[in-house]
């Protein structure tokens, strides 16, 4: 019964997040305040990751391919799929299910623990709108971020791949052009905002309707990012089986 009530708490507070909207003006400085916060705080993280994620992912195929009629093109196209439809995506949504999601469930939680989301109230403001709609506006600029992610992540595959002498050059550029499907691009980029939306709604919930003090904040983040990553996994196996199977 608790699962379910959690649940309709959390279409209750989506419900009440598209509600009575906040002042224009305000909301543009508090979006352009998150997408400063949650993505372009990221961008470091998110470009070491996926760099190097690219690099392991080329060095195992690579030394796991030690059948010589196996052509060395392989290598690259393995990193190509292995990074678009999974390692950018999910993998990176997954590491900032820790860095944001927990961010926005303590940030959230303490301004319930000192009162200020009652003192929004008083004042007549719809505190869930303008708590948690700049954060959804926000992720969705959240693609661009997984973009990179792709980008450096083959990036770090042909790096560790022809720098490190297991492919030449030609070969792994021959391998990632072969047999391109542009609508595993669309795959990616469709379920990146489902995640991205999981991402700001979420941790949102986990911090909005927290009950006790600083020490409930901590594990209200803990919680968060368990249950964030739980239900990203399970909507990337509901979208690959309807898109993908």
């Amino acid at each position: 019964m608790r699962y379910l009530q959690s649940i309709g708490e959390y279409f209750l507070m989506l419900k009440g997040v598209f509600g009575r909207m906040t002042k224009r003006s305000v909301l543009r400085e508090l979006i352009f305040k998150e997408i400063d916060e949650i993505i372009m705080g990221s961008l470091g993280i998110v470009a070491f990751l996926s760099f190097f994620i690219g690099a392991v992912v080329a060095l195992q195929t690579a030394l796991n391919l030690n059948n010589p009629l196996i052509p060395k093109s392989l290598v690259a196209f393995a990193a190509r799929q292995s990074i678009i439809l999974e390692f950018a995506p999910t993998f990176i949504s997954i590491i900032m299910a820790g860095k944001v999601g927990s961010f926005i469930t303590s940030s959230i939680g303490s301004m319930r623990v000192t009162e200020q989301i009652d003192a929004l109230e008083v004042m007549g403001i719809n505190s869930l709108n303008y708590l948690i709609f700049p954060k959804i506006i926000a992720m969705l600029t959240y693609p661009f971020l997984i973009a990179i992610s792709m980008f450096l992540g083959i990036l770090g595959a042909y790096t560790a791949a022809v720098m490190g002498g297991f492919v030449p050059a030609d070969l792994f550029l021959q391998g990632l052009q072969e047999e391109f499907d542009p609508y595993h691009l669309f795959y990616a980029f469709f379920k990146t905002f489902l995640f991205a939306f999981i991402l700001a709604t979420l941790p949102s919930y986990h911090g909005y309707y927290m009950k006790g003090g600083s020490l409930e904040v901590g594990q209200a983040s803990t919680t968060s990012f368990v249950w964030t990553s739980v239900v990203i996994i399970i909507t990337n196996y509901i979208v690959t089986q309807l898109l993908l199977s």
